[in-house]
């Protein structure tokens, strides 16, 4: 998958479209930015791109707003980062210095990077908007069929994530809504890197669910890697009998939350 394939997928309105190259300085002028994050813009940055600006009157969506929210539109935009670029941070200043709700879609040496986070009006600055929530970022490794956690990430999966990612297939109630849409799309695939198959969820709650399912289920699985490592170093055998015990209970544990992800269970 390209950073092509997933502009296509989105089905943008020809009329929505921006296309134009953003400065660096809109990352390193940020009052977050410290100066080893504006060494690492100004090194390992290539491009920022503004790809389209989705507002009401262009793609049909209501504007949303309440008492912590503004959503005028939402902006879609390509971060290009130069070999050995680490994205995390890069990515976090991006979302931070645009003034909407972004999806970005970034490429590095790790792969093809998607990442969506709310915003908020800040409690100080009325003005001015913050990060609200944790970021929803995922990452698809180059290379056919990628492995990450349980199952590999096939052309299906892909294929199928192409076709729910489209604009036209997320809810069209607000520009709140369709932004969330689409963060509940990119979830369902990060779990799909763990199950190998791609499921949208059907309902919000479920969506909150699944992905709650997903970080438990891989704090479990770094617990059980160490409770394996522990296990083949241990000598005595009363200590062995319960780390083997312990690891016996947490595989069962694993398996109900893999049934969560594959929306068999509650």
């Amino acid at each position: 998958m390209t950073l092509d394939d997933l502009t296509g997928a989105l089905g943008l309105p020809e009329a929505t479209r921006v296309n134009q190259r953003v400065p660096k300085k809109l990352l390193a002028e940020q009052e977050v930015a410290t100066p080893a994050d504006r060494r690492q813009i100004q090194d390992g940055v290539d491009e920022v791109f503004w790809l389209a600006a989705l507002k009401p009157h262009l793609i049909g969506v209501p504007a949303y707003e309440d008492a912590h929210r503004q959503y005028l539109e939402l902006a879609v935009l390509r971060l290009s980062l130069k070999p050995g670029t680490k994205p995390g941070r890069l990515v976090e200043l991006l979302h931070r210095a645009v003034p909407y709700p972004v999806l970005l879609l970034t490429s590095s040496d790790a792969g093809i990077g998607l990442s969506l986070v709310h915003l908020r009006r800040s409690q100080n600055e009325a003005d001015k908007m913050v990060l609200d929530g944790e970021l929803m970022a995922v990452t698809l490794p180059p290379g056919p069929a990628p492995r990450t956690g349980a199952a590999a990430l096939g052309a299906d999966a892909c294929a199928d994530f192409c076709a729910a990612f489209a604009l036209a297939r997320q809810p069209q109630a607000d520009l709140h809504a369709l932004y969330q849409g689409w963060m509940d799309t990119v979830a369902a695939l990060d779990i799909a890197r763990e199950t190998g198959r791609f499921q949208p969820s059907p309902t919000r709650e479920q969506a909150a669910q699944r992905h709650q399912a997903l970080q438990q289920c891989r704090e479990l699985q770094a617990r059980l890697q160490q409770l394996r490592t522990q296990a083949q170093k241990e000598r005595q055998l009363a200590r062995q009998v319960a780390l083997n015990q312990e690891l016996r209970a947490g595989q069962a544990q694993l398996q109900e939350l893999q049934q969560r992800l594959n929306m068999g269970g509650a």
